[in-house]
């Protein structure tokens, strides 16, 4: 056991795990030009175990396309120096006044850590587009989906059933919350195009209800795009099950929206409309876009300022709150943070992304931490400085 905490609080092993670090970091920002952010992160940082490819549009890709380079991921590198920290101070620290600077900033690091794991595991993102004058009261998933059963019969309220795509393999039935219907997946696609048939021809499918029967759909199966500036068009024909049998086979998708006649299933006097959409995160209150600014320097297309002026209304009254949002300047509101990201239709939708990150103080905290330590330390050598040379 002896052993096995020295190797564990070994300054070797430090040295290795910075060096492993640094090389995640290199491959990583190489793999990111063809990836992607989004993918890098979650190949590269958010997992245990990394491999780096010889990119397709580099030089002699034809003879290098084989070249494959595994290390540790950013999950194994990161618990193996929070290990590897909290080994040495097990093993060779002892708390004194000498040393509370270095605990602080150990603390610091310590902590910083297991922020950024929280981070990656608790902290959702999404985004909300909103029109000038319009509300609105849930933000999406760009990078995710889900299959919506909506009954609308309630003039006051529409019930949501959701099922995640994730859910959606082929063969398989899944039991729609609440309901007596049953979903099973025919085919299920990450990404495709869908399109009508060029001749108006009947289109072989297995849909035999729906937006697909009667516009004559064609799907074609695409690679997954990670483009930040691209959505997967994720689709899949589903076969409604009822508890005498089928319903039918619907052809969905996340491109299939309010510009089509609505899918509906029908039980005997209840109804349901079916659709596949990013995924949805509600909230008990709505933005108002008032204001949408768009500032560029004089002359040129060049933008300097994207802000937004927002009312938020909320459900508690005493809670309602307007906010200018712009570049750097967030707004934290009920546990989210909106940040300005973009805008669309002419200046005149503003798009906020919108983070919920519980951890969201903790790397703050950590600064400050490595930040007293720091002076702490440097104060006291300091001061043992100066004392040295007031007695000479």
């Amino acid at each position: 056991m002896q052993a096995l905490f020295k190797f564990f609080a070994s300054l070797r092993l430090t040295v290795v795990l910075l060096a492993f670090s640094m090389m995640l970091i290199f491959f990583g920002t190489l793999a990111q030009v063809e990836t992607g952010i989004w993918k890098t992160q979650k190949d590269y940082f958010e997992s245990f175990i990394a491999i780096w490819s010889y990119p397709g549009s580099w030089v002699a890709q034809d003879a290098l396309h084989w070249l494959r380079i595994p290390m540790p991921g950013g999950y194994l590198l990161g618990g193996m120096l929070l290990i590897n920290l909290l080994a040495a101070h097990i093993t060779r620290f002892k708390f004194t006044a000498k040393k509370s600077g270095i605990f602080l900033i150990h603390a610091g690091l310590i902590l910083l850590l297991v922020s950024e794991l929280l981070t990656d595991l608790v902290s959702k993102e999404s985004q909300m587009p909103v029109d000038e004058g319009a509300r609105s009261n849930y933000s999406q998933e760009y990078r995710n989906n889900e299959l919506v059963l909506i009954n609308r019969s309630n003039a006051e309220f529409d019930t949501v059933h959701t099922i995640p795509v994730s859910f959606l393999k082929p063969g398989k039935t899944v039991a729609v919350p609440d309901s007596p219907l049953s979903i099973r997946t025919v085919s299920y696609y990450p990404n495709a195009q869908i399109g009508r048939s060029k001749d108006g021809a009947p289109v072989e499918s297995p849909a035999n209800q729906g937006v697909a029967v009667k516009m004559n759909v064609v799907v074609t199966p695409a690679a997954v795009t990670y483009a930040e500036n691209q959505i997967n068009t994720a689709t899949a024909y589903v076969e409604v099950l009822g508890p005498e049998g089928s319903l039918g086979t619907w052809l969905v998708s996340n491109v299939i929206d309010e510009r089509f006649p609505p899918q509906m299933v029908s039980l005997g006097e209840q109804s349901w409309e079916m659709v596949l959409r990013l995924t949805r995160h509600y909230y008990p209150f709505e933005v108002e876009l008032i204001n949408f600014s768009h500032d560029k320097y004089p002359g040129t297309e060049i933008p300097f300022n994207f802000s937004s002026e927002v009312m938020m209304h909320n459900e508690d009254s005493t809670k309602n709150q307007k906010a200018l949002i712009y570049m750097n300047h967030p707004l934290r509101y009920e546990g989210l943070t909106f940040y300005q990201a973009s805008f669309a239709n002419d200046n005149r939708t503003s798009i906020f992304q919108v983070v919920r990150n519980p951890g969201w103080a903790l790397p703050y905290i950590s600064v400050i931490l490595m930040g007293v330590g720091m002076l702490v330390q440097f104060g006291m050598h300091f001061f043992k400085f100066l004392k040295k040379r007031a007695s000479v």
